[in-house]
This record gives structure tokens, sequence and C-alpha cells, in this order.
């Protein structure tokens, strides 16, 4: 059996199917381009139960991701992350059935470890001499650790009000990082110019090539079969570019063509901040793409897009699914980050934490209810965001014979 059943690139928009054993963009018409499969092979080749004696790693599912040769598979041990109950947590808020997968467990501290993986590999395998992306910070700290890994050189744009702890991130694995006064667009146009005086660069900038997204689609396979091949009745998803929600979708519906799973889908709820909602307006407007957010802010950087590549596929997913969008504040996102803290001892990225906020927002409106089985995207480690938990605490000075505070 073959180690990857990629048949052909497909344009997102038109359905022109490209080569996929070139580099590849954006298709001709400006589109993304999806990765498809020989669904009909593998289903004939590949019982589902057969991935259970595999390694608990995302290259489980290898038949179903674009890495020809296993020998071009750039690993930092990715995948596989837990998925949590959260059952003091979601009592609290009236939803008693709330889960979350947690990828702050990935190796560079976010979900963005998945995109890399794939992306650096496949474009290993395809001759790629470089990398060059703008980034909000997780993203710019994954493909810089990959690449590394795969001993080729990046270029990271990053706007200078990212993490401080992913610009150390891309400096520790020898990254060429420049810092942005403004936001990721400005970022990106300085590396769609760079990467035209580097021949054999690619730039990787979220959706305009096609294989970080069959990274991100794994988060999709391991939570259903790591729910016994079922799916929650619901997802979370914090969408700033959305590859993690257009690739659950996708990542779906492959299983589905494939008979591994049933004919229900979950319903996908995309989550924004109040400070940047273009996702949430076009849904609430019944618009078929998003009207870009000018002057955007939120502490949840990562979700900080004004403008996303994917935002057709994103609406697409949502409608299909019968789904939502939903914005949330700020200030609900830093208190959700220390509730959750406090409650389960697990310590979210603010974009994470959204998710949680609108859980409650949707089930104290009733579109959830409290049978709804709930699973939220926990996309990092809340390490990443230090400040996003402010503290006073009192400084102590001595202790008395007993050993306790005087």
């Amino acid at each position: 059996m073959r180690h990857s059943h990629l048949s052909h690139l497909e344009c997102s928009v038109t359905g022109t199917t490209y080569d996929a054993d070139v580099v590849q963009g954006l298709s001709v018409a400006g589109a993304p381009l999806l990765a498809r499969y020989d669904l009909d092979t593998v289903r004939a080749e590949l019982p589902r139960d057969a991935i259970a004696g595999r390694p608990a790693s995302m290259w489980r599912y290898h038949e179903l991701l674009p890495v020809r040769d296993p020998a071009h598979v750039t690993t930092l041990g990715e995948g596989w992350t837990p998925v949590l109950p959260l059952p003091a947590h979601g009592a609290a808020m009236g939803v008693p059935n709330l889960l979350v997968k947690d990828e702050g467990a990935l190796p560079t501290g976010s979900f963005k470890a998945r995109g890399a993986a794939v992306g650096v590999s496949r474009a290993r395998e395809l001759g790629v001499a470089g990398f060059a992306m703008p980034t909000n910070g997780n993203a710019g700290a994954a493909w810089a650790m990959y690449a590394a890994r795969a001993g080729l050189p990046s270029l990271i744009g990053m706007p200078v009000g990212a993490p401080e702890i992913c610009r150390r991130e891309c400096v520790a694995a020898g990254a060429e990082l420049v810092l942005v006064d403004g936001l990721i667009q400005h970022a990106g146009a300085l590396v769609k110019d760079a990467v035209t005086r580097r021949p054999g660069w690619q730039e990787v900038s979220t959706l305009k090539e096609p294989y970080r997204l069959e990274g991100k689609k794994t988060m999709g396979y391991e939570l259903v079969e790591q729910l016994g091949w079922r799916v929650p009745d619901v997802i979370l998803y914090p969408a700033g570019g959305g590859v993690g929600l257009i690739g659950i979708h996708k990542a779906i519906r492959e299983m589905q063509e494939l008979g591994w799973i049933g004919p229900d889908l979950p319903r996908m709820v995309a989550v924004q901040s109040t400070g940047c909602a273009p996702v949430v307006d076009a849904v609430e407007r019944g618009l078929d793409a998003v009207v870009p957010v000018e002057d955007s802010d939120t502490v949840a950087f990562g979700i900080n897009v004004p403008a996303p590549l994917g935002d057709r596929l994103m609406l697409r997913a949502i409608r299909e699914t019968e789904g939502t969008a939903v914005a949330v504040t700020d200030e609900d996102i830093v208190a959700e980050v220390k509730a959750v803290g406090a409650a389960e001892g697990v310590f979210m990225c603010p974009e994470g934490a959204a998710c949680l906020v609108a859980a409650r927002r949707l089930r104290a409106s009733g579109w959830l209810s409290e049978t709804d089985e709930v699973l939220v995207l926990n996309t990092g480690t809340g390490l990443t965001y230090p400040d996003a938990v402010p503290y006073s605490v009192p400084t102590v000075a001595t202790l008395d014979r007993g050993g306790r505070i005087a």
C-alpha cells in the first residue's frame, strides 16, 4: 500500500484540478487549493480499525496526508493531543458534557505544529529552498522550528505586538525574524516582496500553499477516533485564518466518504473577538465573504485576522453543519482563562478561552442544550500569553519558627 494516496489539488472555487507534484500556491482564480485523495482505494485497503495499532502520532493517518515518501516526514512528535472532560466548569455553565482538545501539548506549544509538520515535509519533498511567512506568532514559531528540523532557512514577518515568546522561538530556531509596526496583512506584504527576491523559496501564508490545511485536519481525525469514531454534537473553534475549522470539516467529510463514520455532522461554531469579528459579521448578515475589519485589536492575538483568505471555506463549513459564529469580549476572555484554570487546572490560551465564553453564551440563549456534547479547541498553551493573567500578590519577607508566614 502506498504511503500517501494524494491524487491531485483542486481549486476551492472552480473545482479545476492542479498537479500535486509541483510547488503550488493559489489557483488561477486566486482561491486556496485543496488536497484530494484516492478515497476509493483507501476505503478498500485501509480498515478503520487498522489505525488503532499505529503509533500515537498524527502521522497514523499517513494515507490521507500528502507526503509520498516517509523519508521526507519532518517530525518533532506532534499529534494525539488529549481530549479532556471539563466536568466542574461545564456543570457551572450548564454544559455538563463539555470537552476540550488541548493542543497546548504539541511540540511548539500550539496547534500550528500540525500544519508546519505537514507543510514543511511536503515542501521538502518537492525541493523548496526556504520558507517565508507572515504570522501573528504561533505559526511563525512552528514553521521556524520545523524548517530548522528539515535543515531549511526561514523568514518570519511578525507584528511588533505579537507574543514575545513566539519571537524568541523564532530566534532560537535560527529564523530570520522581522518585526512589523502593523498587523498581519502588513507583514504579509513584506513577505510577498521578499519571496520574489529569493529563488526557490515558497511563501507559506495561510492557505497560500495547500498542505498546512492537511496537517490541521488531523485534529478532526484524532478527536473522532478518540471519541470512539463518532462526532460530538458541537465543535467550537477560535477562528482567525480559520484553517483548523476548515480542516476539521474536511476531515469529517473524508471520513464520511470512507465509511468510517455516519452521516451526522457536528455543528461548527466560529469564535472571534469583538475586536476582530469579520466572520461573525458575515454570518449575521448572510454574506458569502467577509468585509475586512479596520483597526482590529484583541488580547487573543491568534484570531486578530481582519481579512481571512479562507473566509468562503469557513462560511461554507458553518452553514453546511447548521453552525453559527460568536464574538466575545476581551474582558470575558481574560476572566475565562482564570476561571477554567481554577476549576480544571487547564491553562488555556486566550483563543481557547474565547470558545468557553462562546459556549457559555450559546447555552444561555438556548442554542446549546444541557444534553449536547460540546467540544472546544484549546489551540495553544497559556504559557505563550503570560500577560493575559494579571496578578497582584503579597511579597513574603519571613517565616516564623513554625514555618508560617510571619
